[in-house]
């Protein structure tokens, strides 16, 4: 039996970012919303996309996040864990941020 697979690659744009803290174990810690806008074919039809993702960044993600602003673009990767344990509402926990030209 294979492993479960739970990848999300999406590229947007912030627009809400939070002041870095650290976690009680002294983790940089983020939390940032994501816009993401396109367009996707589905049932032979073409569909606009238009979505904003909670997601969280932790470690050297963080800090990168951080020194950025809002209105940047940016390339996202990462896995969709529930919020908490009271809350099963996805968020995007971010392993990888890249910068798009331009921003």
């Amino acid at each position: 039996m294979s492993d479960p697979v739970n990848r999300v690659e999406v590229s947007g744009v912030v627009t809400e970012l939070k002041v870095l803290r650290h976690t009680p174990a002294g983790v940089p810690v983020i939390e940032f919303r994501l816009r993401h806008e396109s367009e996707r074919v589905e049932a032979a039809a073409r569909r606009k996309v238009n979505v904003e993702i909670e997601a969280v960044a932790f470690e050297a993600q963080a800090r990168l996040l951080s020194g950025s602003a809002l209105g940047r673009q940016l390339m996202a990767e990462g896995f969709l864990c529930a919020k908490n344990r009271h809350s099963k509402k996805p968020v995007l926990h971010v392993t990888n941020i890249e910068f798009l030209e331009g921003n």
